[in-house]
C-alpha cells in the first residue's frame, strides 16, 4: 500500500550477518539506524511520525545494548501506535559456525571479557539472554549455511512483496565524445543507427522530443536493437538479484548524447517502470551542444 509504514527491528546473535542484512535493507530503500538502544526506539519513531520520507525504517539492535532487551517488546507496542507495521527479524547461527567466524575475523565478542576471553562461553551466554527475544521474533533466520547472497534472498522473500522492490535500475544517456560514465554496468553504443543530427529540423531538438524519438524508431534496425536489448536485460535482472546485486546502471551512448541515446534511455525507462518499482533516467550530456 502506498501510505503503509514499515519498521524492521533487526537483531540476533553476534556474527550472524546483521551488517550484511542492514546493507541489503539500505539498498532496498530502508532508512537504517545501527546500534540503537531499545528504550529510545519509540522516541525516535515519534520524531519521524509527521515526515513522509521515512515510510521504511530499519533499526539494528544487539547485545551491545546490554540489559535493555526487555524494553524491545514494550517499545514495539508503542511504535505500533504510530501506524508502523513492525517486524522483528532475528538472525541466528549455530555455535560451531559462530566460533569459526570469530576465529576467521579475529573480532572480539561483546561478552569475551566476562568469560576471560572464552568465545565459546560468550556465545552460549549471549544466546541465553536472547532466547526470549528469539521466541518473540516474527522471523528467525539461521545463517549458519548462508552466504551473503542467500541471506539477501531470504530477506527479500520475507520483507518485500516481490522482486520489483529489490532492483534499482538507472538508465542514462551520454555522448561518447564527452567520455564513458565510470559508474555504468552496461554500455550500449547506438552510434550505428541513423543520426537525427543530420536532419536540419531535428538538429536543435533532443531525444526527449517526439519528433526525434519517432525518427530514431522509424528504422527497423532501431526497433530490433531496442527489442533485443530489452530481452537481454529482462533475462539478466532476476539473475543479478539472485547474486545479491541491487543496482544496475545502463548507459546508452551516441556521439553527442542529445538524440539517439536519449530516445533509447527513455524507451528503456518506460519499459522497466512497468515491472520494477525503482527506475530512474538521467541524460548526462543533453544540455551540451
Amino acid at each position: 500500500m502506498e501510505n503503509e509504514k514499515n519498521l524492521v527491528v533487526l537483531t540476533g546473535v553476534s556474527g550472524a550477518g546483521k551488517s550484511t542484512a542492514m546493507r541489503f535493507l539500505e539498498d532496498t530503500g530502508y532508512y537504517c539506524i545501527d546500534n540503537m538502544p531499545p528504550e529510545l526506539m519509540s522516541t525516535f519513531i515519534s520524531l519521524l511520525e509527521n515526515g513522509n520520507n521515512y515510510s521504511k525504517v530499519a533499526i539494528v539492535t544487539d547485545v551491545r545494548s546490554s540489559h535493555v532487551f526487555k524494553d524491545i517488546i514494550e517499545s514495539v507496542q508503542e511504535i505500533e501506535n504510530y501506524n508502523y507495521l513492525v517486524k522483528i527479524v532475528y538472525l541466528d547461527i549455530n555455535d560451531k559456525e559462530a566460533l569459526k567466524r570469530y576465529k576467521l575475523t579475529r573480532r572480539k565478542h561483546p561478552f569475551a571479557d566476562k568469560f576471560n576471553g572464552s568465545i565459546s562461553q560468550a556465545i552460549a551466554y549471549e544466546k541465553e539472554i536472547l532466547s526470549s527475544l528469539r521466541a518473540r521474533a516474527d522471523h528467525v533466520i539461521d545463517t549458519s549455511d548462508m552466504d551473503d547472497q542467500k541471506l539477501r534472498a531470504r530477506l527479500a522473500q520475507i520483507l518485500l512483496n516481490n522482486d520489483s522492490e529489490v532492483m534499482n535500475i538507472h538508465c542514462m544517456s551520454f555522448g561518447f565524445k564527452h567520455g564513458i560514465p565510470a559508474e555504468a554496468d552496461f554500455v550500449i553504443d547506438v552510434r550505428c543507427l541513423p543520426n537525427p543530427y543530420w536532419v536540419e529540423n531535428l538538429r536543435n531538438k533532443t531525444g526527449m522530443d517526439k519528433e526525434v524519438s519517432d525518427y530514431v524508431f522509424s528504422f527497423d534496425q532501431s526497433k530490433e536493437l531496442l527489442d533485443r536489448l530489452i530481452s537481454l536485460l529482462d533475462f539478466l535482472n532476476p539473475l543479478y538479484i539472485k547474486e545479491g546485486k541491487s543496482q544496475l546502471v545502463i548507459a546508452i551512448g551516441c556521439t553527442g548524447g542529445n538524440h539517439r541515446s536519449v530516445a533509447f534511455a527513455e524507451k528503456l525507462k518506460q519499459h522497466f517502470s512497468k515491472k520494477w518499482d525503482n527506475v530512474s533516467v538521467n541524460h548526462r550530456d543533453i544540455e551540451r551542444r
